[in-house]
């Protein structure tokens, strides 16, 4: 299916610009003609050449994503037509990529898609939670309500997901500046050592400083062999990433270690009732809710528990029980929902949860911190300060003699 751009007139004689989907010149005529429009324009976009850099993404930052939402359920709260909202956004949005992408769906829904359908089209954008909840809106004619409750969903998944990568990531930076600082030391500093020692008539070094020297040599030596290894081994990874099950067991283990484990439990249990409490207050079916859950649940320990519970459910039994079988999920959370659908208020129990879930996210993560940069920094300064001592005691021997 082709894109027409076109500019043309209103029944009330009011220029109108813009691009739709159809087969043929004739029935992009008549797609305008049935929203009141006479074109005096009318020609197909010519495809656009899209270059694709490797390990450079197009997603849409999340800030982005949220003021969209939030402007477009202020415009449809005030009575703007669709159409004009996704018009005006789109022009005035500064993100190329979203910009891009709303203008398509402008152009989906002039073409008589429904706005769901429209954004559907876009999965790098917008994720299959997103167009449900769209859906849902629009069946319900909720539709401003529902972008509401979107914005707040996305502002707080984007906080919960910011902690626990900020968790993540100090360990592993002090860990690489560790490594690289180790390198550089084994690679330059310990061979100019080596050399002055020599110069200066040096036969024999001290144990230590001679075992450093060795280490260093080989180090050197096999340095092209070392970087053509890491090369294999990220390669083989992500091979074997791509192995059925093993997703699984990666994230199993993950989930499973003793301290990384805690804040990603904490992490994919407050996404998980955030989610689903934001389908069923929307009033998606709850067989639909965990099929979305799941599928954005971003972990395979937690997407096999939801299709687990999703089948039981099914075959007409309640949540709790198969929640409690999977034992991936806390038993205080699935009290908790055993005791909302009891009530009949489950989505205010989800929620209830996510908020407590959140808060302890927080803590996980300023003990996961305590606990590791003292151990950082005691391996840190151990390597560092071996390397230090070893280069620097043939030193102390000359000054002994």
């Amino acid at each position: 299916m082709a894109i027409w751009m076109y500019e043309g007139n209103s029944v009330e004689g009011e220029f109108r610009n813009g691009e739709l989907e159809a087969e043929s010149k004739e029935e992009a005529r008549t797609k305008l003609s049935a929203i009141g429009i006479k074109p005096f324009m009318l020609k197909k976009k010519q495809k656009e050449i899209e270059i694709v850099i490797p390990g450079i993404t197009d997603k849409v930052p999340l800030k982005s994503m949220v003021v969209f939402t939030r402007q477009m359920a202020t415009m449809i709260d005030a009575g703007l037509p669709l159409i004009k909202c996704l018009e005006l956004l789109g022009q005035q949005e500064p993100n190329p990529q979203l910009k891009k992408t709303l203008l398509a769906v402008k152009a989906s829904v002039e073409g008589g898609q429904s706005f769901s359908d429209a954004l559907g089209r876009h999965p790098k954008v917008f994720e299959e939670l997103y167009v449900n909840l769209i859906r849902a809106g629009e069946l319900g004619g909720i539709l401003d309500t529902i972008m509401n409750r979107l914005a707040e969903y996305i502002e707080k998944a984007a906080e919960t997901r910011a902690k626990i990568k900020g968790a993540m990531k100090y360990p592993v930076t002090v860990l690489l500046a560790a490594l690289g600082i180790t390198a550089g030391l084994l690679w330059k500093v310990v061979p100019t050592f080596a050399d002055t020692f020599r110069s200066m008539g040096k036969s024999s070094l001290p144990a230590l400083t001679e075992m450093l020297v060795s280490i260093s040599k080989n180090f050197v030596d096999a340095a092209p062999i070392i970087g053509a290894g890491i090369v294999a081994l990220i390669f083989g990874w992500k091979m074997l990433m791509k192995v059925p099950n093993m997703t699984y067991y990666r994230d199993l283990a993950l989930y499973r270690s003793p301290v990384v484990g805690n804040v990603l439990r904490k992490g994919a249990v407050a996404r998980f009732t955030r989610t689903l409490g934001t389908l069923v207050s929307a009033g998606v079916p709850i067989l639909d809710a965990l099929e979305v859950v799941g599928k954005t649940a971003g972990n395979e320990v937690i997407e096999r528990a939801i299709e687990h519970t999703r089948q039981k459910i099914s075959e007409g039994k309640n949540m709790t029980g198969p929640l409690m079988e999977t034992q991936v999920f806390p038993s205080m959370v699935v009290q908790m929902i055993s005791v909302g659908e009891a009530t009949g208020a489950i989505d205010v129990m989800l929620a209830k949860i996510a908020d407590f879930y959140d808060a302890e996210v927080d803590e996980a993560v300023d003990g996961m911190s305590a606990v590791m940069e003292p151990l950082i920094m005691v391996v840190l300064g151990g390597i560092i300060g071996t390397i230090m001592l070893g280069m620097y005691m043939p030193i102390f021997t000359m000054a002994d003699h």
